[in-house]
């Protein structure tokens, strides 16, 4: 793979350009150049999206960190000038329940209150043990089985299913169902009739779920869900479309997150051997907050909308005015980041957004990272010899949904 440093910079066609941008096919896992370019010469600068409106684009890591927190910029998916990523986003919002994905203080706090208890760090920690159990089994299940192999469906989507499967108390037996039910919600190419009807199916699986939880609880986070129900901290409606948000985030952004890193490493095979010979946890996580910084997956940009005025350098983002934070082009800021385009395992990359900033930060990131963790300080060590089974122009990146992956990832040993 080319480095980032040879990619060519196409600039912008037209009077502004389009968003998403597009990446160059030579580095398929680098930011967009036309998202670099900008953030180098225009860090804040109006862009144009599918229905025609021309939200704000922020590029730079310091104008993200100081944008994110900020209380005039909303999450709220109800505001005309709110900038949807698709027609299907549009026209689905003013029936979407209000989640901890499309609202403000104090309704947000609200929300995330009644759900994050399962997902602080103390809680998470005691799920590695776990974690590593599910890992190992399906390693040996890959050593075992056919090689080469498919190391996205022997592996990298198993794993984040079993998890979530058993931290929520859905039954793993349901994974076909739920995985691609939860690929068409999120396919950006998909018919807004077929994304819709694998939406309501999702809604139901987790209505009668949590249905079942209440009458019979067990130590999972569907049953507290329900218990919070019933304490009227939380509606019903409000737990079963939560249960889902979680289903679909908990194991796609992680798959995808697993198959891609383990394809970055693969590239850089001075930073896998680095990562392969360690018995030091603490650089296994640093690997994994740098792996996070260097792919980004989410590539359809974090999205929000004035409320108020907001003066920011030289720039005025009006009222009622769309915004667009691109991650990876800010995790790729060399003011940040020294030599962003190369892959290091022993940089500093905690302060990376792949998990955006804010009140609204990813609620699952203390999971993803155990789980990256235990794959991450496992899989290589446990298969020395692994190796890509393709050539990297070979593969087939998949850009339809909220974060860029690849339909499958050949890999053999």
């Amino acid at each position: 793979m080319s480095d980032a440093l040879s990619c060519p910079v196409t600039g912008a066609t037209g009077p502004l350009p389009e968003y998403p941008l597009p990446r160059a096919s030579e580095c398929p896992l680098a930011p967009a150049p036309v998202a670099q370019e900008l953030r180098d010469e225009k860090p804040i600068t109006k862009v144009r999206i599918w229905n025609g409106s021309t939200p704000w684009l922020v590029t730079r890591h310091a104008d993200q960190r100081a944008l994110l927190p900020d209380s005039r910029v909303s999450d709220d998916d109800l505001d005309p000038g709110f900038p949807y990523v698709n027609a299907h986003r549009a026209e689905i919002a003013p029936v979407t329940p209000r989640l901890i994905t499309n609202t403000d203080a104090p309704e947000h706090t609200r929300l995330r209150r009644t759900v994050n208890g399962p997902f602080v760090v103390k809680r998470i920690e005691k799920m590695r043990e776990p974690v590593q159990r599910i890992v190992d089994e399906l390693i040996d299940g890959m050593l075992a089985g056919p090689n080469p192999a498919d190391l996205l469906t022997a592996f990298a989507l198993p794993v984040p299913s079993l998890v979530i499967a058993e931290l929520l108390g859905v039954p793993y037996a349901d994974h076909d169902f739920f995985q691609r039910s939860s690929s068409l919600v999120l396919d950006g190419s998909a018919a807004p009739e077929e994304a819709r009807k694998a939406s309501g199916a999702l809604a139901a699986y987790l209505d009668n779920l949590l249905r079942l939880k209440t009458a019979d609880p067990d130590d999972d986070v569907l049953s507290e869900m329900a218990g919070r129900v019933q304490a009227g901290e939380m509606t019903h409606t409000e737990a079963v479309h939560m249960g889902v948000a979680m289903l679909i985030a908990g194991h796609e952004t992680t798959a995808t997150m697993i198959s891609l890193g383990t394809l970055a490493l693969l590239q850089h095979p001075d930073q896998l051997a680095l990562l392969r010979e360690t018995d030091d946890p603490k650089l296994v996580a640093n690997a994994v907050d740098e792996v996070l910084r260097y792919l980004s997956i989410v590539q359809t940009g974090v999205r929000r909308v004035a409320k108020d005025d907001i003066e920011i350098g030289d720039v005025v983002i009006r009222k009622g005015d769309g915004i667009i934070f691109d991650l990876h082009a800010a995790n790729w800021d060399p003011e940040v980041f020294p030599e962003a385009e190369r892959l290091d395992i022993t940089r500093p990359a905690r302060i990376h957004q792949a998990f955006g900033y804010g009140p609204h930060q990813c609620l699952g990131q203390n999971l993803a990272r155990l789980e990256l963790q235990v794959v991450y300080g496992t899989l290589y060590r446990r298969i020395p010899t692994l190796r890509l089974d393709a050539a990297i122009e070979e593969l087939e990146f998949d850009h339809t949904g909220t974060t860029y992956g690849v339909h499958s990832l050949p890999v053999a040993w």
